[in-house]
């Protein structure tokens, strides 16, 4: 096998590498002199970016040791993988001396080529199974979507270099990510991912947290971005999701797909170099229908040809290969060309356009393919080129191993910690607030903010935590105020376990639920704390809430210092909020802000001077 290990950069007079300069010339002479020196399995191996769980059981602690035995070691040493996707992490300074070991076991085996290591976001207060996961040992903020809420490109950009500083200082140093879909299908599992429903702010946002993410150039103190999902996901066909057969189809009933692919040429423009095609397929256009990650038409003449992109192009993941997915058999989401055995469906990939193939590791099939004179070599050393200059770019080849130390001190660190807690309060979004009776020769005041220390009644806030606030009494008949957490209502799927993550369906809540919600209402004047994972269909509780706070993943100690005063509510509607079920299910749902008379409409908000009559909720931005 060769060992690329010995072939590291020099350093020039600035001490700046020549793995990290940006200079085409420098790179691509570099990588003239290193692709030769791969096998053609070794190629094949590059084109693949496998999934691995980090098992504290097998990170090496004397000098010696195997390193890091089990899939990890199976996938970097016999399928030539370079890419690896973390289903978990460590605590920090655990998860550095995994990170280090890999590296150790990239340089002493195979190509010697060292591996990129990737993690869906890792920044939100709530876990979501397939799209995103709990801060854990990092800092945590609102979702996209309450980011959006913010429409402030100076805190997106501030998001991006937390992101940046933390996943680095732990070896991950590509995000997948951000996801730059616009929210035009509100019972669409995946909007809380988004940046909103508009384009134009999708893409101010999402390239300004690119930037704070790379940097102003990707180097070596970046992390590197992949945009997804091209060619934008989010018309999906009932709101479906295509990680199941029963949502492959993404439609354009009112021909708005330049709305959708709009955000992609902004983010590209600031730096971003890679994308991933989602799973759907286009239906009812003049796009072949096929999933897109095969389709030539999306990949080779839109992203290629008509945004000039010219970084790698991912598909999502397990589009190749069946996998068991948390017990369950799931199908290759290769929709369009399910017919076709694995080997074809690669090869339909590559020719579309496709260097890099998520969630898999069967390398074997590109050997089989060029030495079956199905696919030259030469369209192989393409996208190998790609992937080896972005490795270059981010410094990897010459990079020192971490420091358990810096990781520990770095990620959560509590200057970052509070950043993320005043953007959780500032993505907060007042959409109503009744007034109240004041003492006598007062005029009535406003609900929000709470003051003093009211007796309050809540079930979904910690009592503890709430204390600090308020006086916390049990019985709502007893208290002046309650506080009601609710999340978007959604369907209770009896299907897979990985199914159940993917909140789909209706938006409104059902008869009983709602009428146990209103029986609070009706019993004491109530705050409606309201998670909008999708845009929620929520008249009667509008109509009846004291007041009506939606937020986008905030934690109880973020709401609370927001209702009692410590802080301003600042966000305004990401989307609009339809007015029923009938409106959901009208217009084009390919067209952004479709709702002509919505609940609230996109850019709604009130501050803390104005009210909102509870028989009065509409407002335009």
């Amino acid at each position: 096998m060769t060992d690329l290990s010995t072939t590291s950069t020099s350093r020039t007079s600035t001490g700046t590498t020549r793995a990290g300069t940006t200079e085409a010339g420098t790179l691509d002479a570099r990588v003239d002199e290193l692709l030769p020196r791969l096998s053609l399995a070794e190629k094949a191996g590059l084109m693949f970016h496998a999934m691995a769980f980090v098992d504290p059981a097998a990170i090496p602690e004397r000098d010696g040791d195997a390193l890091l035995p089990g899939s990890v070691y199976d996938v970097v040493v016999n399928h030539h993988v370079t890419a690896i996707n973390l289903v978990n992490i460590l605590e920090p300074a655990l998860q550095v001396r995994w990170y280090n070991a890999l590296q150790v076991l990239a340089r002493q085996t195979g190509s010697g080529i060292p591996v990129t290591v990737s993690s869906d976001p890792r920044s939100a207060v709530a876990q979501r199974e397939g799209a995103s996961h709990m801060a854990g040992s990092f800092s945590a903020w609102p979702e996209p979507v309450g980011m959006a809420a913010t429409r402030d490109p100076d805190l997106a950009r501030a998001f991006g270099d937390t992101i940046r500083q933390e996943f680095s200082a732990v070896g991950i140093r590509l995000l997948l990510g951000p996801q730059v879909d616009i929210a035009t299908e509100p019972r669409w599992s995946r909007i809380s991912g988004t940046w909103g429903g508009d384009p134009a702010l999708t893409g101010a946002l999402a390239s300004a947290f690119i930037e704070g993410l790379q940097g102003e150039v990707l180097g070596p103190h970046s992390v590197a971005a992949m945009v997804k999902h091209f060619p934008g996901g989010g018309p999906q066909k009932d709101g479906e999701d295509p990680h199941f057969a029963h949502g492959t189809d993404q439609v354009y009933p009112g021909g708005h797909l330049a709305d959708h692919v709009a955000p992609f040429r902004p983010a590209i423009a600031a730096g971003a170099n890679q994308v991933m095609a989602y799973y759907g397929k286009p239906v009812g256009t003049e796009l072949e229908e096929v999933a897109f990650a095969f389709n030539r038409q999306v990949l080779t003449g839109m992203l290629r040809g008509d945004l000039g992109f010219t970084g790698i192009i991912s598909s999502d993941w397990g589009v190749l290969n069946d996998h068991d997915i948390m017990g369950d058999t799931f199908v290759a989401r290769a929709w369009g060309i399910e017919h076709l055995d694995p080997v074809s469906r690669t090869q339909r990939a590559i020719e579309a356009g496709t260097d890099q193939f998520g969630g898999d590791y069967a390398s074997e099939m590109i050997v089989e393919l060029v030495q079956d004179a199905r696919v030259p070599e030469a369209r192989i050393d393409e996208s190998v080129r790609r992937i080896l200059r972005e490795k270059l770019r981010l410094g990897l080849f010459d990079a020192a191993p971490l420091s358990e130390t810096v990781a520990a001190a770095v990620a959560g660190r509590a200057d970052l910690v509070e950043a993320g807690l005043d953007a959780q309060r500032r993505s907060l979004t007042l959409l109503t607030n009744s007034t109240r009776v004041a003492p006598a020769g007062h005029p009535p005041v406003p609900v929000l903010p709470l003051t003093g220390r009211p007796r309050v009644f809540s079930s979904t806030v910690d009592d503890e935590l709430l204390a600090q606030y308020a006086e916390v009494v049990t019985d709502p008949a007893a208290a002046d105020f309650a506080i009601l957490r609710l999340q978007t209502p959604h369907d209770h799927r009896q299907t897979t376990t990985f199914e159940t993550f993917f909140h789909s369906g209706p938006l409104d809540f059902g008869e009983a639920e709602l009428a146990d919600i209103l029986d609070l209402l009706f019993t004491v004047p109530t705050i409606v704390v309201l998670n909008l994972e999708r845009p929620a269909v929520v008249p009667e509780i509008a109509q009846r809430a004291a007041a009506l706070v939606v937020e986008y993943g905030s934690t109880d100690r973020a709401v609370l210092d927001v209702l009692f005063g410590r802080a301003k509510p600042e966000g305004r509607l990401p989307f609009q909020l339809p007015a029923s079920m009938v409106d959901v299910l009208a217009g084009d749902l390919d067209e952004p802000h479709r709702f002509t008379d919505p609940l609230f409409d996109f850019g709604y908000g009130l501050s803390y001077d104005e009210t909102a009559p509870a028989n009065d909720q509409k407002a335009t931005s």
